[in-house]
Formats: structure tokens, C-alpha cells, sequence
């Protein structure tokens, strides 16, 4: 085995995945078998500037250096081979947000991520407009707003794109993105995979009112569908991604995506009536639908897989990091008493508690919003523990209830897909919170009232997705995506399924209804702590 990735690295048999995360950017080298064969990552974490959620050039650059030098070493220390070439690369990222520049093609206000909810009536406008939900996050609710807060740099934009295309861009000299990151940022005719023309022609009705006349198609990026052509890397792109001058130009890069779609391509979720659900800082549910859905729904996103088939997202801004929040604190009293325990084995040891509690939750309520949350209509976050006296308050009850939380939000958005009678053969879940067997994957199908499927790959996340993507691009054999990811990557990869119980049901069902009434206090705590 070590005999043959040696091989793949020196004929480059491999394809390179890196992810920017909300919380680490990721790289991942895969050999011909599809799987990861050295990885490297770097922690990051967005920060808060004059009310915005931003992340800095100098930290995404420092973070793709990092990340791919600490893959490029692994090669080396394993393999004994300098990583001179390789077969294919893809960039993803965090989708959504709004990076946007001039002639000069500097950036022209810091990157707004998509954890920012300061875009209401850019929403609400849109939305009324195209007849098509345009929530906070998207691309072009940010410029649209910028438009109507009559910003300077609105007059001086010559493009904007996500993090994703940016650094695809900065590496190949190519403006263009991934449909199903483009999605996130102006609607897809699925027809033509492309964007909405008709909704392009109102965009600039609207806009010219507002004194703005710039086409919107010359200022996004070029759409591309996964397989497609998308550039080389240059020798500027080399240096960039790796200063030593190791690495060669030359190399094809796949169209560059968002993390919804590398989630779908690493659950093997990109056929109609098939859904994951991707849990880390967010967390969104997406079901690729057979048709257009009947009504418009705020709280559910129209995005697309790579390929431009229609997906239902329920996204939510917050996910696990209460629960992070929380094992950190536990961390510390157990450092203070001299004890030295792994983050790994905390984590695995308090989600194995959670299976010794009530189904719901002892009666107590958390909020772990660290940010607005759309679903719910909270313009900003407020984390929140409460319980009654009567409340049995024990460690099982708490880690359950956290837990719980994570997918409150998102098992609300789910309910109005129910109502549109959206059908689902088959449910994948992945990312971290489900590293540990059984726990979240069993609060998960309780939350989403359907069975949930674990794969064996399901901590790999989207930097592997990309790496796939990549791979798939390369791939010559006339494949379909479809057919590439059933019999070249999930082949006799079954994974583990978990039924919810009728008690996990009932206990979830009365633990949602606490939320929804609760949610009141957590409006209170928004006002009340300004």
C-alpha cells in the first residue's frame, strides 16, 4: 500500500482538497483510491470589527501556506518524497459572504462573511422582487445593501466573489466559481446553469433606481459546473500557495465550490430525494428536490449541487459552538485539579453521557447562538442556558440538551419542508459532531424524524469533497459524477444507520416545543444585553 501511493505522488496520481472551514482551513492529498493519504490543517476563527464578522487577508493567506506546507510535510515524512506536482486541486470554502473589488482589483471593504445578519432590507427587497428567497448571507444581498446604505466603495465594485473563487482567482487568474457556490451568491436558472437572467434584469431595475447602473454580469464571476475546466495554476499561484518553490505550475484546478456542495460529494448525496446534513460552527440540512418548491420560504435556501440540480438548504447560523464552548470549560476545572485529559477523550466521554438521558432533556432550554439566527428571526446571538427548579439538572440532562439545541433551528426550517411534502430516500450525516459513534447521529435522526446515515468517511468533511471534485475533473473516463462517486469512491461503503426510537421521538418532540415557546427569553436576552 505504501509501495503504491508512493507511486501515485511521483507520477501525480493525486488531488489536493483544501477548505477554508469557520473555524480551520483544511487540506487533504488523496492518491487514485480516493482516500486521504496526508492532511494538513491550521485553526482560525473569524473576529468581530466595527460590527462586522470578517476574517483577514493576511490570516486566509497565512492559513492556506500553513495548512498545505503541513500536508506537504506529512508526504515527505511518510513517503519520502517531495511534493513537487500534483494531479488536480480544488478550493472551497464557507459559503456566501461578500468580497468585492475594484480596478485595481484591491479589496475594497474587509471580507463580510456569512455570519453576519445586517442585510434585512436588502432581504426583504429582493425576496419580494425576484419571488425567490435571498436570505442575509448571499452575495448579493450584501451588495444590494451597500447599494441602499449608499456605501462609497458601491461606485468603484469590478467584481466580487466568495473566499472560494477569491483564492481559485488569486492562483489561476480565473474569475469563476463552482454553481453551487455561485448559488449562495445570485439564483441559478437550473435550466441553463447560469444565473437568473430575468432576476438579473430586475436586480438592475431596482439598483438603477438607487443610482447604480453596473451590469451584474460582468461583475460575478464566470459559473462553472463540477468537471468543467477551470484554470491552471500559475507560477504566481505556485508561489502563493507554496513559497518554497517546490510545487510546479501548471496544474488544472476543478471549478471552486462552497462547503454545502463538497458536503453533498463527501455523502455521496447528489441525487434527487438524497439529503445530508452538514454540523460544525453552522449547520444546514439539503435535500436535492425532484421539482421547484409550491411556495417561497424565508427560512429555506434555494442552492444547487455542483452539478445544478436544485437543492432545499435549511441553514443555521449556529451549530456546536456552545457545545465547544462548554467541553473548553470542562477542560479547565479538570486542568485546574492537575488532570491531564485529551479534548478528544472530553468530547467522547461527555456526548457518551448524553445517551444516559432523558429523551427531553430533563426539561431545561439552551440557545447557543453566537450569531443571528434567520430561522428563528434573531438579528443577533445571545447563548442561553435556563432552567425551572423542577429541572433535572444533571450532566447526562446538559450534554443531551446541547445537544439538542444544535439542530433546534434546524428541525423548525425542516418542518416547512415537510409541509411541501418534499420526499427523502436516503439522509447522510457529517462533520464533527458526529466523530464520536452513535450519540449525535442518534439526536440527529430523533431531530429530523427520519433514519440517519454515518459513513465511515464522515470526518473527513468537505476538504476530501474537493479533493474529489478535483479528482473527478481530472478523471478521463467519461464518467458521470454520479457513476465517479458510486463505483471510484463509495463502493461497499455502507455505513452505519440509526433509526430514531419512538422514546427518542417523543422526548424530541417535547424538547422542541420548550424551544419554540423559549424563544421569547432568548429575544429578551438580545434586548436586554445590548
Amino acid at each position: 500500500m505504501i509501495a503504491k501511493t508512493k507511486l501515485d505522488i511521483m507520477d501525480g496520481h493525486t488531488a489536493l482538497g483544501i477548505e477554508f472551514g469557520s473555524t480551520r482551513i483544511k487540506a487533504v492529498l488523496i492518491g487514485s483510491g480516493m482516500t486521504p493519504i496526508a492532511a494538513g490543517s491550521f485553526e482560525w476563527e473569524n473576529k468581530l470589527e466595527e460590527g462586522i464578522w470578517t476574517y483577514s487577508l493576511e490570516d486566509i493567506w497565512k492559513g492556506l501556506r500553513v495548512s498545505y506546507r503541513k500536508m506537504a510535510t506529512e508526504v515527505f515524512e511518510e513517503y519520502g518524497e517531495n511534493l513537487t506536482t500534483i494531479g488536480s486541486i480544488g478550493f472551497s470554502a464557507m459559503m456566501h459572504g461578500y468580497m468585492t473589488f475594484d480596478q485595481q482589483n484591491e479589496l475594497l471593504v474587509p471580507f463580510r462573511t456569512w455570519r453576519n445578519s445586517i442585510t434585512e432590507e436588502a432581504e426583504k427587497e429582493l425576496t419580494a422582487a425576484f419571488q425567490y428567497n435571498i436570505p442575509q448571507r448571499w452575495s448579493i444581498a450584501h451588495l444590494y445593501q451597500a447599494i441602499l446604505n449608499q456605501e462609497e466603495h458601491v461606485n468603484q465594485v469590478q467584481f466580487f466573489t466568495t473566499l472560494a473563487g477569491y483564492i481559485h482567482w488569486q492562483l489561476t487568474g480565473q474569475k469563476v466559481l463552482g454553481v453551487g457556490d455561485a448559488s449562495g451568491m445570485f439564483p441559478i436558472d437550473i435550466e441553463t446553469k447560469n444565473y437568473d437572467q430575468q432576476m438579473i434584469t430586475t436586480f438592475a431595475e431596482l439598483a438603477k433606481k438607487k443610482g447604480f447602473t453596473q451590469n451584474l454580469n460582468t461583475l460575478l464571476p464566470k459559473v462553472l459546473v463540477a468537471g468543467e475546466a477551470a484554470g491552471t495554476l500559475t507560477q504566481e499561484g505556485a508561489y502563493l500557495l507554496d513559497p518554497t518553490g517546490t510545487l510546479q505550475a501548471g496544474i488544472p484546478l476543478c471549478p471552486p465550490e462552497g462547503d454545502a456542495g463538497t458536503g453533498m460529494v463527501a455523502t455521496n448525496s447528489i441525487r434527487q430525494k438524497t439529503g445530508n446534513v452538514s454540523a460544525g460552527t453552522s449547520a444546514f440540512a439539503m435535500i436535492v428536490l425532484e421539482e421547484k418548491m409550491k411556495a417561497v420560504h424565508p427560512e429555506i435556501d434555494l442552492v444547487t449541487t455542483p452539478l445544478g440540480d436544485l437543492v432545499a438548504m435549511v441553514h443555521t447560523n449556529n451549530c456546536s459552538s456552545e457545545i465547544n464552548a462548554w467541553v473548553s470549560l470542562f477542560k479547565e476545572f479538570s486542568e485546574t485539579l492537575g488532570l491531564d485529559v485529551s479534548s478528544e477523550k472530553l468530547y467522547n466521554t461527555l456526548f457518551k453521557k448524553a445517551l444516559e438521558a432523558d429523551p427531553d432533556c430533563g426539561g431545561m432550554l439552551s440557545y447557543g447562538y453566537y450569531s443571528g439566527e434567520n430561522i428563528t428571526g434573531m438579528n443577533e446571538g445571545r447563548p442561553l442556558f435556563v432552567r425551572t427548579p423542577e429541572s433535572k439538572f444533571n450532566l447526562a440532562n446538559f450534554m443531551r440538551l446541547h445537544l439538542s439545541s444544535a439542530f433546534g433551528a434546524m428541525r423548525i426550517g425542516m418542518e416547512i419542508l415537510k409541509g411541501e411534502e418534499i420526499k427523502i430516500d436516503k439522509l447522510v450525516g457529517h462533520g464533527g459532531i458526529f466523530k464520536t459513534p452513535e450519540v449525535g447521529q442518534r439526536v440527529l435522526a430523533a431531530a429530523m424524524e427520519a433514519p440517519v446515515t454515518v459513513m465511515e468517511t464522515a470526518g473527513e468533511g468537505g476538504a476530501w469533497g474537493i479533493a474529489l471534485l478535483a479528482a473527478f475533473a481530472a478523471n478521463d473516463a467519461g464518467m458521470s459524477l454520479e457513476d465517479f462517486l458510486d463505483k471510484k469512491v463509495f463502493a461497499g461503503s455502507e455505513g452505519q444507520t440509526i433509526d430514531p426510537s419512538q422514546e427518542d421521538l417523543t422526548g424530541y418532540a417535547q424538547f422542541i416545543t420548550r424551544y419554540q415557546k423559549g424563544l421569547a427569553i432568548e429575544q429578551a436576552a438580545i434586548d436586554g444585553l445590548k
